[in-house]
């Protein structure tokens, strides 16, 4: 059973968080506990990258912010108004092109037809796919397939994004490149973001703050900071700033797995 504490929001306060998690444990039915006494803020405008070995309930947290899952113990304030969630793979409905894939969206919201639909061009055309709109899935490659995703995820303009490896599967190439991508249409678009990823490059470079989880049960090994600024060019991966700090990262990950 969940005991799940629950505190009044003050609705004239200012908002400090988008999304919090308040010493949060998590414990399946099967008896495995994947998370334990996790506190996590992500504050609006802010992208934090989570990495940790495998099974330490990175995923988890992704589903207990969406309301996918239910807690244990402890309280997940998520105050965004939307939250959108983008999957490990694209997830497209393979009968319908990219632009009624992006629709979806609106459908389900029952927004009229000619406002979705420019909705679905414009978050198209930001993804870097005009002239793809009539595609299929199967016509396009793996990272215009993960573009897709994430048009249809920001369509519904989020105040918070939750990321489950969404360029795990991506070559190299594509992959550097959507990391770009990402981190211009976060200064664009200004949601709060949560990212799952098991790639410590990839975290630095994007991120605002770097959350470090321990092997199972996961618990906060480290909460770093990242000092640079926004836009940030690829060549920053090179600098001796980011290998030291990756490097961090890389000990902290070796010493809590």
């Amino acid at each position: 059973m969940s005991t799940v504490q629950t505190a009044p929001v003050d609705a004239t306060a200012p908002i400090g968080h988008t999304l919090r998690f308040d010493a949060v444990t998590k414990r399946f039915d099967t008896g495995t506990v994947a998370l334990t006494d996790v506190s996590l803020d992500v504050s609006p405008g802010e992208f934090v990258s989570v990495v940790g070995p495998s099974g330490c309930g990175k995923s988890t947290l992704l589903r207990l912010a969406s309301g996918l899952e239910s807690i244990t113990v402890g309280e997940v304030d998520n105050r965004a108004d939307v939250t959108s969630f983008v999957f490990q793979e694209p997830t497209l409905l393979e009968w319908r092109s990219a632009q009624k894939n992006v629709e979806l969206v609106g459908e389900l919201a029952h927004v009229p037809a000619a406002e979705r639909r420019a909705r679905a061009a414009e978050a198209l055309s930001l993804v870097g796919l005009d002239g793809f709109e009539k595609q299929h899935p199967r016509a396009l490659s793996g990272g215009m397939r993960m573009r897709v995703s994430i048009a249809r995820a920001l369509v519904a303009e989020p105040q918070l994004a939750l990321f489950d490896e969404p360029f795990g599967a991506l070559d190299e190439i594509t992959r550097l490149r959507m990391q770009t991508e990402l981190q211009r249409l976060f200064q664009l678009k200004g949601f709060a973001a949560m990212f799952i990823t098991h790639s410590i490059s990839e975290a630095v470079y994007l991120s605002s703050r770097v959350v470090v989880m321990s092997g199972r049960p996961g618990r906060i090994a480290l909460d770093i900071p990242l000092p640079w600024s926004y836009p940030r060019p690829p060549e920053l991966r090179y600098e001796p700033e980011f290998g030291a700090i990756a490097g961090q990262v890389s000990a902290a990950l070796g010493e809590h797995s």
